[in-house]
């Protein structure tokens, strides 16, 4: 069984969750212990053991919390910043003006800097501006007043977390265009992989049918033009991939992932149309379609007019040639033009015969073909050779947007 590539969910910040995690555990053991030490000099010790003892039960029961970003929710994050806020304000409470004025430390301590990490890894530098200014207000209520070391540490807080924020807004980022670039790799090799399958099997199968189709006859080279016919239109689908999938990127609490969104149609494209995609309907058995292996952009009116007139071409060469002849169409890139080549393998156009054409009223190649490239600023010649076919060469300047609109 052939094996099939896919990407991964993949998430940077993960590291940080479980970096987060740790300091959570590590900031309560401190705090307790720090209380604990001073645990004497505390005019109500009472309310720092209670205060101390919910801490460590919450520290430990949000632990899965904390563990990704898939379980630290908006709620969440609101009750565990009312926790360390709440824990700011009770210092008061439980411990002497002395102390508190003398920049003796609240009761959670460093632990409060963890619940605005935690803000700011989930919702990048503007949740952690959010989480720390409030933070940076409820320190200078439980001051009094602003002094020297409030103001150091507040503005620590505030500035870390915002870098932190940032860095993860710029690890999300480059996840996203990693998670994306796999993708389209891993979408790239398995094309070439069915390219290959089909190629070995179905193209073949299809070339043959055609060709013993031909030669049999009758109802036998019907079916092998439909071969035939069936053939082109699938080697242009394996091949080209001229309409490529758009692949937009998203990110979601596990990592960033890719998927498939439909392409707006033609009429709505607001940038440069791929003139491969508009000509590859074309290709039929009988129609070869030659072609740049790199995209071929043009204004969208403009694309679509020099598609319209390679239409009336072919229909030129259907009506006066026969429904079984052979025709080619070149697509060529030129710096500062794009020029399209078809030719057939009819009788030619004897000489006059166009003049003779536009002076009875039948303007179809001086209309629908002279007249769509003219409008474009471009020109469209025709050169035939009786016996040897008939080449019309279609021309249209890269600035066509311009005198178009």
């Amino acid at each position: 069984m052939a094996k099939r590539e896919r990407v991964m969910r993949m998430s940077v910040e993960q590291p940080l969750w479980r970096a987060l995690t740790g300091y959570r555990v590590l900031t309560v053991l401190y705090a307790i212990g720090l209380f604990a030490t001073t645990y004497d000099r505390f005019a109500r010790p009472w309310v720092a053991v209670v205060f101390f003892a919910f801490l460590l039960v919450w520290t430990l029961a949000t632990l899965p919390r904390v563990a990704g970003a898939a379980h630290c929710t908006k709620r969440f994050l609101a009750a565990d910043l009312t926790v360390a806020l709440a824990g700011i304000l009770l210092t008061r409470v439980a411990d002497s003006a002395a102390r508190i004025d003398a920049g003796g430390p609240t009761l959670p301590s460093i632990w409060t800097a963890g619940a605005v990490l935690a803000f700011a890894i989930k919702g990048g530098w503007r949740w952690a501006a959010f989480a720390s200014t409030l933070v940076a207000a409820a320190n200078l209520v439980e001051r009094g007043a602003p002094t020297r070391d409030t103001v150091h540490n507040v503005v620590l807080v505030w500035v870390a977390s915002i870098a932190i924020g940032y860095v993860v807004e710029v690890a999300r980022a480059s996840e996203r265009t990693l998670a994306r670039a796999l993708e389209i790799e891993a979408a790239t090799r398995e094309r070439e992989r069915l390219a290959r399958d089909i190629h070995d099997g179905v193209l073949q199968v299809l070339a043959m049918v055609q060709r013993r189709g031909t030669a049999l006859g009758g109802e036998a080279a019907e079916l092998g033009r439909m071969a035939g016919e069936q053939e082109a239109a699938l080697r242009t689908l394996v091949s080209g991939g001229l309409v490529p999938v758009s692949r937009v990127s998203e990110d979601v609490s596990l990592g960033a992932v890719v998927r498939a969104v439909d392409e707006p149609d033609d009429e709505d494209a607001s940038g440069p149309l791929d003139l491969r995609g508009l000509l590859a309907p074309y290709a039929t058995a009988r129609v070869t379609l030659s072609e740049p292996g790199a995209p071929v952009p043009l204004d969208p009116p403009a694309a679509r007019e020099l598609a319209a007139a390679v239409g009336a071409a072919l229909d030129n060469v259907r009506r006066h040639v026969g429904a079984d002849a052979r025709a080619w169409i070149l697509v060529e890139d030129e710096p500062d033009a794009v020029i399209v080549t078809v030719r057939d393998d009819g009788p030619g156009i004897p000489e006059g015969r166009l003049a003779q054409a536009e002076g009875e009223g039948r303007l179809g190649v001086a209309l629908s073909i002279r007249g769509r490239l003219r409008d474009l600023g471009g020109t469209a010649e025709l050169v035939s050779v009786p016996g040897q076919g008939t080449e019309v060469e279609l021309k249209v300047p890269k600035d066509a947007k311009s005198r178009t609109r």
